[in-house]
C-alpha cells in the first residue's frame, strides 16, 4: 500500500493514432515500483481538433506500455470525457493494471 502524498505527473505530448490517444510522460526512477493509490495528472497539451470523440485515452511513458484509463464504471474514458488541459485526478492500480479517472478537469 501506498504510504506518500499521491504522485504528480506532467504529460510530455499526446499522439492520435487509429486505435487510441495517448498521452505520454517522462519515465521516472519509481516507475516499474508497486503503486496503489492517487495521482495527478497534468495534461499540459491538448487533443488535437477533430480527433474523433470515441477514441479511448491512454496513459504511458517514454518506451513504457500503454495503460488505458477507465472510467469509475470500468469503462474505458474517451475523448469526449477529457475537457482540455489541466489537472485530472485519478487512482492507479498497478497491480491489476487499473488506472481509473476519479475527477476530469481540476
Amino acid at each position: 500500500m501506498n504510504t506518500n502524498l499521491p504522485v504528480a505527473l506532467r504529460s510530455i505530448s499526446v499522439s492520435v493514432t487509429a486505435n487510441d490517444v495517448q498521452f505520454v510522460f517522462r519515465n521516472r526512477p519509481n516507475f516499474g515500483r508497486p503503486y496503489f493509490g492517487g495521482l495527478y495528472a497534468y495534461l499540459a497539451q491538448a487533443i488535437p481538433t477533430g480527433t474523433t470523440a470515441t477514441l479511448p485515452i491512454v496513459f504511458t511513458s517514454d518506451g513504457g506500455n500503454p495503460t488505458p484509463v477507465v472510467g469509475l464504471d470500468d469503462e474505458p474514458v474517451t475523448v469526449a470525457d477529457i475537457t482540455g488541459t489541466g489537472v485530472y485526478h485519478l487512482f492507479y492500480d498497478q497491480a491489476a493494471g487499473r488506472l481509473q479517472l476519479i475527477a476530469p478537469g481540476l
